[in-house]
């Protein structure tokens, strides 16, 4: 049942305009539309502080499907941090359970997705920690400690207040320079 879910994904994706996206949850097909400039700018001032204390044999990506064949999920987080070697591979996937964070930059036109799907995929994925930007709230929210498929903690911010990212990364997220929508 599983392959066939994958496979009707795969059809999708082909059919989409460039620049769109398309995940799994479950039994849903979740289209993007392409992300705005102001949605890029805050994802790489996130990134460049992720980057400098990334541990070491991890890297960033973006656009990288994180596969959970035994939940029947794929998502395609904004940025997330995965080994090296796991991306030597000509696979469009890696398995969701390898990913050390999921970062999104809530889309204006489709809230839910990161604040509803996603916030029910990623713990059931098993993804540590998830940190959502929300600029149309001007809010920071990080979401840690999977357990019993939800995440147990929440620390919430506004634009401007530091959020603790904790390890393996351990350090202070400033928020000062991101924008709102």
């Amino acid at each position: 049942m599983n392959s066939q879910r994958f496979e009707l994904l795969e059809k999708a994706r082909h059919a989409l305009p460039n620049g769109f996206t398309a995940e799994l949850s479950g039994d849903l097909i979740v289209v993007q539309a392409p992300p705005s400039a102001i949605h890029q700018l805050n994802l790489s001032k996130i990134r460049k502080q992720f980057d400098v204390h990334a541990p070491a044999g991890y890297i960033d990506t973006g656009n990288t499907d994180l596969e959970s064949p035994r939940t029947a999920k794929v998502r395609n987080p904004d940025l997330t941090y995965l080994p090296e070697e796991s991306m030597a591979t000509v696979e469009s996937s890696v398995p969701a359970e390898l990913a050390l964070i999921a970062v999104e930059i809530v889309s204006p036109s489709n809230p839910e997705n990161d604040w509803v799907g996603k916030l029910r995929d990623y713990p059931l994925m098993d993804i540590p920690l998830y940190l959502v930007v929300d600029a149309r709230q001007k809010t920071v929210t990080l979401f840690s400690e999977p357990e019993n498929g939800r995440y147990r903690m929440r620390e919430d911010a506004e634009f401007g207040e530091p959020v603790h990212i904790p390890a393996p990364f351990s350090f202070t997220l400033e928020t000062g320079a991101l924008r709102p929508y």
